[in-house]
């Protein structure tokens, strides 16, 4: 898969989709035109489209839905803002539509953030402002409120994980979860992997690979090189590009989702115009040689 974010573009998408492939993932989209032009290239090629929430472009400073929020009034309109969109979004039947997990995204208080980036500070709290068991309660409903408007509305519901803390790596409640409610998968970012691999010494990006892998319906491939900065993010997955110079083991990371999960989808959620065109398809060509059996390391 490939993404389009912000609109329906068609440089891109005539420069990165191949015939193969099995769909576009689409993000803030400016207007009914672009909507259109993906629901009639879809159409006429066959393919299938995702839903990276939120499927319009709003405006806000806060991009995602916070569904986890203590505030029971915050709650209350992420999932009213998550329903007016499934209303929308009848029309261009999306397969799945993703949302980021958790929001607010709780970050462990020993570990220096600065180099995540979010676009407003009501997008996190820290592990010392919450419980586990209020985690727990609001999870739940969540799973439950997703479940349903899934069979509603028709659309596989996905959770992305941003930053992750103990809560849900250390412990099975999520784990749980999932297995309750088996039409919600995950989407496994692997830039964002790496990222807090590099910045949280008690993260394992590998062992959450080999934790929820299983469960995942989706990859977000790229990689990104984090040194004493954090530089080249969304940057297009090559096999020279080292992890001695900062870069995700993006090969490891690929085996072990393929040990987990041969039904997993990739989507190539990188900046293609930062490389060539041949560059392009050999990123392409190795990503299927790795996740199809033909490389082995």
């Amino acid at each position: 898969m490939i993404g389009q974010y912000g609109g329906f573009d068609s440089h891109k998408y005539h420069r990165d989709f191949k015939a193969a492939f099995y769909g576009i993932e689409a993000c803030s989209f400016p207007g009914d035109e672009d909507c259109r032009l993906l629901m009639e290239e879809s159409k006429s090629k066959g393919f299938r489209v995702g839903v990276h929430f939120p499927f319009r472009a709003n405006g806000s400073a806060i991009r995602d839905a916070l569904f986890l929020s203590s505030d029971p009034g915050e709650r209350e309109a992420a999932f009213e803002q998550i329903r007016t969109e499934l209303e929308y979004l009848t029309v261009l039947k999306p397969e799945y539509v993703l949302f980021h997990y958790p929001k607010p995204v709780i970050l462990d208080d020993r570990v220096d953030w600065k180099l995540w980036r979010f676009g407003d500070r009501r997008e996190y709290i820290f592990e010392s402002e919450c419980t586990l068991s209020g985690l727990i309660e609001r999870s739940e409903s969540l799973f439950e409120w997703l479940d349903l408007r899934s069979r509603e509305y028709h659309f596989t519901p996905i959770l992305e994980f941003d930053a992750l803390n103990r809560y849900v790596y250390e412990h099975d409640f999520f784990e749980n979860l999932l297995l309750k409610y088996p039409q919600i998968q995950l989407c496994l970012d692997t830039a964002r992997l790496h990222l807090q691999d590099k910045l949280d010494p008690r993260f394992d990006a590998k062992a959450v690979l080999r934790k929820y892998a299983k469960y995942a319906g989706l990859i977000h491939l790229s990689t990104v090189q984090v040194n004493q900065a954090v530089q080249n993010s969304h940057y297009p997955v090559l096999p020279e590009l080292s992890v001695q110079d900062g870069w995700a083991p993006i090969a490891e990371y690929l085996q072990i989702i393929r040990g987990e999960n041969s039904r997993v989808k990739i989507m190539f959620e990188h900046r293609s115009d930062l490389i060539t065109e041949d560059q392009l398809q050999q990123c392409y060509d190795w990503v299927d040689a790795i996740v199809n059996g033909s490389v082995y390391l």
